[in-house]
Formats: structure tokens, sequence, C-alpha cells
């Protein structure tokens, strides 16, 4: 136990050998949401993934690795969890107890410095295997019988970037998929201009950076599908990629962006039971039935807007300050699996999951 000693008038305080285990209880008992993250996923089923993947790009992005992939992975899901910068999160580490119990290190372990962060992010994209991290852990949990197979709900969300501040002639250039030549000269400039990212506008707000399309599991609300595109790709162009064939004799949930006669008649042909909201015209209003009926299917519809609140307030995103649509792929990866995570992690606190099927 931590003492205060009296040495020459003044009080001089003394560590206890069980200073940092009564710290540790003590977050135990605030509930800290790490140490239900580290007792309920399993972190080291992502190893062999990240490992072979790891071995394609070892020399040219990471070098010999001092730190293991599983730990660095950690560190990365931190990251997007609190929304922290590289530096920032390093900081985070060697401040916070709950931060190196999640990462299993110890008061005297080494930390991992910023930029080891920044090149095992860089590799993790190269790699091309947050998809099948995310994979990984949808399928464990489908094994386990934890997401249902009655229904689905897909929808879009923008993640913004830092907006570029171009010329109309390097705006033109850009949509034309080309670099403006004076950007080819300049490797600086360019290493700092996003060529992949569009603007768009919705309900009169205009938008720059990137969607995140997310396919969720009606009953557990769990993201069991993704796809990123730049802003400026409707919704709807996408579908096919979230659902399909496979998903015959299940219903869909979706706004009325899903809606054309073209999706209507596939999830015909796919024999998926079509709940996409209706959609009037100017000349062709919404009858009252059509409005309620559109009513009864919010019910459903609206529960994955809890995805992207939860993004928006806990995670404090999805906005990303990284440049191009491979490294914007990566990291929305990354924060769509923190949240398959702790919505997992939620849905055993509700009593909605067995703790058994965490095994």
């Amino acid at each position: 136990m931590a003492r205060f000693l009296l040495i020459d008038g003044m009080s001089t305080y003394q560590p206890g050998f069980f200073d940092e285990s009564e710290r540790l209880a003590a977050l135990s008992k605030l509930h800290d949401p790490l140490e239900q993250l580290s007792r309920y996923i399993d972190f080291e089923q992502f190893r062999a993934q990240l490992d072979e993947g790891f071995s394609r790009e070892e020399k040219q992005a990471t070098g010999r690795r001092p730190y293991g992939t599983v730990l660095m992975l950690k560190i990365l899901i931190l990251q997007r969890l609190y929304h922290l910068s590289d530096e920032q999160v390093e900081f985070q580490i060697t401040d916070r107890l709950s931060f190196t119990r999640f990462l299993e290190l110890k008061l005297g372990s080494k930390i991992p410095d910023f930029f080891t962060g920044w090149r095992f992010r860089e590799a993790l994209s190269g790699a091309g295997v947050v998809k099948d991290l995310f994979n990984r852990f949808t399928r464990h949990l489908e094994e386990k019988g934890v997401i249902g197979k009655t229904g689905m709900i897909v929808d879009a969300s923008f993640v913004e970037v830092p907006r570029q501040r171009n010329s109309r002639e390097e705006n033109k250039k850009i949509k034309e998929g080309t670099v403006p030549p004076a950007w080819k000269d300049d490797p600086d400039k360019l290493a700092h201009k996003d060529v992949d990212a569009r603007w768009t506008k919705k309900n009169h707000e205009t938008f720059y950076g990137y969607k995140d399309h997310v396919r969720t599991d009606a009953d557990t609300v769990l993201i069991t599908d993704y796809v990123v595109t730049d802003a400026a790709v409707h919704d709807s162009q996408v579908l096919d990629q979230l659902v399909g064939e496979k998903d015959r004799g299940r219903k869909l949930w979706a706004d009325s962006a899903y809606k054309s006669v073209a999706t209507d008649r596939q999830l015909q042909e796919w024999k998926i039971d079509n709940q996409i909201h209706e959609k009037g015209a100017r000349n062709r209003p919404l009858t009252k039935a059509q409005k309620a009926h559109n009513r009864q299917k919010s019910r459903i519809r609206c529960l994955v807007e809890h995805v992207f609140g939860h993004m928006a307030t806990s995670m404090r995103g999805p906005e990303l300050a990284y440049i191009g649509l491979k490294r914007i792929t990566s990291g929305v990866g990354l924060a769509n699996l923190a949240y398959h995570m702790c919505r997992f992690t939620q849905l055993i606190r509700l009593g909605r999951v067995e703790v058994a099927a965490t095994a």
C-alpha cells in the first residue's frame, strides 16, 4: 500500500508494491469497456491472417517487426475506438492503465512509437487484409449462431476527409481519372492530394470524401458486410455487392434511395423479401397506405442508424485524415471491425448472447 512519509517537514509519496493492481481493480469496478473486449474477444484468431498478409509486405513496409502483429492490430482498434492520431495513441498508451492492460503491457514494457503504428497501418493497407480480418470475425459469430438469418438492413454514411482546394481545371482532370500535369512534377504536393475522394450533395448539404456502405443483421444490428466507395457513388449502385442469391428467403430493409424498378426485379429474381421503402414522385405522391407501410418498415430499417450514431458519438468518427481510397478503405474497415466488437460485447451485457457462444 502507498504511504506518505514525513521527511524534513515535507510529505513524500512512497509507492506501494500493489498500487498498479489496486488501480486496475478500481478500473474493473468502473466497468472498463476495454476489459470487456479483452474478456469476450479472442484477438489471437486474427494472428494467422495478419502474419500471412505481412509476409508479402514486410520488407517493403515494415522491415523487421519488433512487435507482434496482434499487439499492433489492437493499437489500431484503439485508434478507431477513441479517434486518435498516431501521436495521440502513443501518448495515451503511455498515460492510461486501461490501454496498457488491453494491450497486455506492463508499466516497464516498451511501447511502440507513433511511427511504428503508422508503418504497420500502411502495411495493413498494402496487404489488403482488413476485410479478411472483418470477415474472419463475422464468420466466427455466424458459426456461434450470434448472427441471425431472417433479415438484413443496408444503408450508407459519408466518411468526410480534409477538403481539397483545387482549381476547376485540376478538379476536371481528377474527375477524368487523371493527375494534373503540374502535380506529377511535384511529388511532395502530389503526396498531399487526394485524387480518389469526390464531392457530392445530399439534402442541400455538401460533402467531400467517401462512403461506408454497410449491411447489418436485422436481429442484432451487427455489421455483416461493407463496401467503401467515393462519396459520389449512389447508395443503390453497390446493393448487388452487399446482397445476392445467397440471401434467398431473407428480408431486406432499406430507405427509398434504393428503390427502383430494376432493384425490385432483381430482388424478386433472388427470392428476397423486398422491404425497401416506397418512393414518391412529384406527379405521383405516396398514398396513405404506402405511407403507413413505410412507417411500419421504418421500425426495423431505423436500427441501422444506431451503427452510424455509435460511430459518430462514441467513436467520434468516421471522419479520417488519410489520403486515397486504399488507405480510407483500411481505416473504414477497422472502424467497422471496432464497432462489430463493441456491439458484440454489448449484446452479451444485454443478455442477448450467451457467454458460452464466445468460446
